[in-house]
């Protein structure tokens, strides 16, 4: 690999490709002049690959850049800090395009291909205190646009049109299709240096109907290697997340979600709470059983009929096994790694688990969101709390949260708009729906 960028190095190793990082020396050109950004990106890939082209014997070399552009200006990797925190401020204000050249060749046959993608951004508009919080967890040197999508870079991103691995810095399916054009096999590839991930994946595929969807879907993993996925994940979770040191606090949770699981659709599996103290407002859930809610959004709730809405609503994920179609969707990245890890020569997980969590955290369709409030109705109401606390907790949280700035991460931030959510609840509870309820409801599917 002629680059020395460690996200692309991650995937490459997630996927299971034994390689050798070779820096190219060649000096990264930033001036468009007559040609386009795609033709930018993908010459200095070349460049890259033919130079170290000329010091190997044989093999494949893959080369790639990266730059940014907004508003007709490139930004490539920050030279300092002071570089990068101008950057990152002027890249969230405004959506900008995401250029990835690549370049492979094939030294031993003597042929190569050239390609690129490019992934509209759209950013959060980050303070100076946010864009200082972040650096100081993460390094924005060697990052083109100073931000990183698979870490806690992502908390700031609002959606992407576009491959996210070329916001990763890879666009793997790009690079799929190089492969293919130069007829470079890479499933004999990754079945002869990962066979018992590959044989995982195939041997666990089978149909199942989901009670709450009411379809049959296909899922590569069995429940045990779903809570395993969890367990993996939960652990980086603990890692890097404090938990809240207040007993009552965590037992409080434990109590409503043990009382809506009772209930729910799914019990082949068990359910773990936990309060993290984290002062945003957010809950996620993960494969497997596992839910965390951060005391931020707990110092809101009213009652425990709408802590018992937000509970309900992260069960209901799990019960639809969203969080597994989720990374299933994943081209088996985060997955492989993940899956890899229960043979104990695999080593640590963290790279894969940390990706995974972030993915989940991000939130789901507007499918699934809807159906996750439409199940945390029925859970709550059969759990004996009232289901109306769910709306109540909505429609309070979205007016406390519109008179503050926006937050890095927020309950709300990839959900449904308010008023779809509360609708989809009356509808459950088989309420009468108002003129109100239809008042910026995104068109439903087929529409």
């Amino acid at each position: 690999m002629a680059s020395g960028s460690k996200a692309r190095a991650k995937l490459l190793k997630a996927l299971g490709f034994k390689f050798k990082v070779l820096p190219s020396k060649i000096k990264e050109e930033r001036r468009k002049g007559p040609l386009s950004y795609a033709q930018l990106v993908k010459n200095n890939a070349l460049r890259k690959a033919k130079e170290i082209a000329k010091r190997v014997k044989s093999g494949i070399i893959i080369a790639a850049d990266t730059v940014t552009v907004q508003d007709g200006r490139i930004f490539g990797k920050p030279k300092n800090l002071r570089g990068a925190r101008q950057m990152l401020k002027r890249l969230s204000r405004k959506p900008q395009w995401l250029y990835t050249g690549i370049c492979v060749i094939d030294k031993d046959k003597n042929r190569q291909k050239t390609a690129y993608e490019k992934t509209k951004i759209y950013m959060d508009n980050l303070a100076d205190k946010e864009i200082k919080s972040y650096f100081a967890k993460v390094s924005p040197l060697g990052k083109a646009g100073s931000f990183d999508i698979q870490g806690e870079g992502a908390f700031f991103i609002r959606r992407i049109e576009g491959c996210f691995y070329n916001v990763v810095g890879l666009p793997l399916r790009k690079l799929y299709r190089i492969f293919k054009e130069l007829g470079i096999s890479v499933f004999m590839l990754l079945f002869c240096l990962l066979p018992f991930a590959f044989c995982l994946l195939v041997s666990g595929c089978s149909p199942e109907y989901n009670i709450v969807t009411g379809k049959e879907e296909s899922y590569y993993y069995s429940t045990d290697q779903e809570v395993g996925m969890g367990r993996n994940i939960a652990r980086e979770v603990a890692k890097k997340y404090k938990n809240v040191d207040d007993p009552l606090i965590q037992k409080r949770v434990e109590d409503i979600g043990n009382r809506l699981v009772v209930v729910c659709d799914r019990k082949d599996i068990d359910y773990r709470f936990t309060v993290l103290d984290d002062e945003d407002i957010n809950a996620v859930s993960l494969p497997g059983g596992f839910v965390y809610v951060n005391k931020g959004l707990i110092d809101k709730v009213a009652n425990d009929d709408e802590l018992a809405g937000v509970l309900a609503h992260e069960i209901g994920h799990i019960v639809a096994r969203h969080s597994i179609k989720k990374l299933q969707a994943l081209n088996s990245y985060s997955i492989l790694r993940i899956l890899v890890a229960a043979a104990p020569q695999s080593g640590a997980v963290g790279a894969a688990a940390d990706t995974a969590f972030t993915e989940l955290i991000l939130g789901y369709s507007r499918e699934d969101e809807l159906l996750a409030d439409q199940l945390a109705a029925r859970y709550t109401r059969l759990a004996g709390y009232d289901p109306r606390g769910i709306i109540n907790f909505l429609e309070r949280l979205q007016v406390i949260e519109k008179r503050k700035p926006l937050q890095p991460k927020i309950y709300f931030k990839t959900h449904p708009y308010v008023p779809d959510r509360v609708r989809v609840v009356k509808e459950e509870l088989g309420e009468k729906i108002g003129f109100k309820d239809y008042i910026n409801i995104e068109e439903t599917k087929g529409q």
